[in-house]
């Protein structure tokens, strides 16, 4: 993966040269999506399918709001499994995720997913439908992302939203970040879930107004408290937004003293820690990383850096357990 433009995100970027030149291509995958979407019979799981979805390209909290999801239907004595792509890995599925599976082959999310409850990896979404319903105890499957496929039908879609990037330029891929308009995608959502940068963050108008008459929940990602505040860290990783990550290092007590970027779902090498230990040792600091990135770390270095813990939180409860009722 590459990083994306900078035009992506700029709510000008819609009029860049770039966007210009790139239009026709848009117009295409708009349309490919769109037939497929509008011509596509889905199979029909034997149990109820929850998809956690997003309109644009790369992460926005899918992961930790399906964890999220998973914990709260436990609490209420359901049992889910987990259905991913497994975006980033080798393994084509469907394959039932065991203990001796890498990120290498599984994909990053996969492996974070795991510690909440079971996870069938598949491109084939109905056949990873069929071999999760397989699994003894699962009485609902939990899409990670997989909102714009239409081969597995969905009996409760949440669209989660960047409440700070929005829309980005408003444009569909590869002129922009969007897989995607944003209303056709609305209009498919059970619920739309605005992911703030903090609680007391606000959702913009333009967003509300957007998401009109559908329920909305708003959802935060808090860190856990370092042990030992003010540690010197150098910060590393490969995700869509890298900034919130040492935005968020630093609000928790970390002292970010240098960061590196990688691309998104980057696959480290040893190399890569080399060069990282060589400037954590430059400045006497740590090494810290995601959770989504430390599980593609070479296994033998992993004990070598830290990781901030996330993890989802929302803002009505009851709205969302009445969401999650509605399906039984």
């Amino acid at each position: 993966m590459i990083s994306p433009p900078d035009f992506w995100q700029d709510p000008d970027g819609g009029k860049h040269p770039m966007a210009f030149l790139l239009s026709p291509v848009e117009a295409v995958y708009d349309f490919i999506s769109k037939r497929k979407i509008r011509t596509t019979t889905p199979y029909t799981a034997a149990g109820p399918v929850i998809c956690v979805g997003n309109v644009s390209m790369g992460g926005v909290g899918k992961t930790p709001f399906a964890i999220m999801l998973a914990e709260q239907l436990r609490a209420a004595g359901r049992s889910a499994s987990f259905l991913t792509r497994g975006y980033g890995g080798t393994l084509k599925g469907p394959t039932l995720l065991g203990g001796n599976h890498t990120a290498r082959e599984s994909g990053d999310e996969a492996q974070l997913l795991k510690s909440a409850g079971p996870v069938v990896v598949s491109s084939d979404r109905p056949a990873g439908a069929q071999l999760a319903f397989s699994t003894s105890g699962t009485e609902l499957l939990i899409m990670d992302d997989g909102f714009q496929n239409p081969s597995l039908h969905k009996n409760l879609s949440f669209l989660l939203v960047d409440s700070e990037a929005g829309f980005g330029n408003d444009r569909v891929f590869p002129a922009g970040p969007l897989r995607e308009k944003p209303d056709a995608a609305r209009e498919r959502a059970e619920a739309i879930v605005f992911i703030l940068s903090d609680r007391q963050a606000d959702v913009p108008e333009s967003l509300l107004g957007w998401a009109g008459d559908k329920p909305v929940l708003r959802a935060w990602l808090e860190a856990e408290i370092p042990r030992s505040q003010g540690q010197r860290v150098v910060a590393f990783c490969g995700i869509g937004r890298p900034e919130k990550f040492y935005r968020t290092a630093a609000q928790v007590g970390y002292d970010v003293i240098a960061t590196r970027n990688f691309p998104d779902h980057h696959a480290f090498t040893a190399q890569d820690l080399t060069a990282l230990q060589a400037l954590a040792q430059q400045h006497d600091a740590a090494l810290l990383t995601t959770q989504k990135d430390h599980v593609r770390l070479p296994e033998e270095l992993q004990a070598q850096v830290a990781t901030l813990p996330v993890r989802m939180h929302v803002d009505n409860k009851e709205l969302l357990t009445s969401l999650l009722e509605s399906l039984f």
